[in-house]
């Protein structure tokens, strides 16, 4: 068992100004279970610390995943398919590689949870593996 990690959570667990830091921090502190980071989210999560952050938030958390601290996940070519139906079936929200990469995942490892701020596609795109995602924290 896994539990996965989308950028917003990640960014906002290394933010101690974001709104959302205390509850992420506390998930992922907290967690009995591996972090698993998909890798298609390392660039948003390096963008947004080289944005809003200093340099050093990042270099951290990349020393944390290199020591072990995480799982990081590479999508496979079964995921990137999944990816293109994923992206094609929810066109109209807009959903980029890195989200659907982020499902597809869920999908390999079986988990029907996913830790994530993003409520506006997660809540909607539905798993094909479980009837919806638990998005945590709740």
């Amino acid at each position: 068992m896994a539990l996965i990690l989308d950028s917003g959570v990640t960014f906002a667990a290394l933010d101690a100004d974001d709104p959302d830091h205390d509850a992420c921090a506390e998930l992922l502190r907290d967690a009995n279970e591996s972090l698993a980071v998909p890798a298609l989210t390392l660039s948003e999560v390096d963008y947004w610390c080289q944005r809003r952050l200093r340099p050093q938030a990042w270099l951290t958390f990349l020393e944390d995943l290199l020591a072990g601290a995480y799982e990081l996940e590479h999508p496979t070519q079964g995921d990137l398919e999944r990816c293109h139906e994923l992206q094609r079936a929810y066109a109209d929200l807009e959903v980029g590689v890195v989200d659907a990469s982020v499902l597809a995942l869920a999908e390999r490892l079986g988990e029907a949870k996913l830790a994530t701020l993003d409520h506006r596609h997660f809540g909607v795109m539905r798993p094909a593996h479980a009837p919806a995602l638990q998005l945590l924290p709740g």
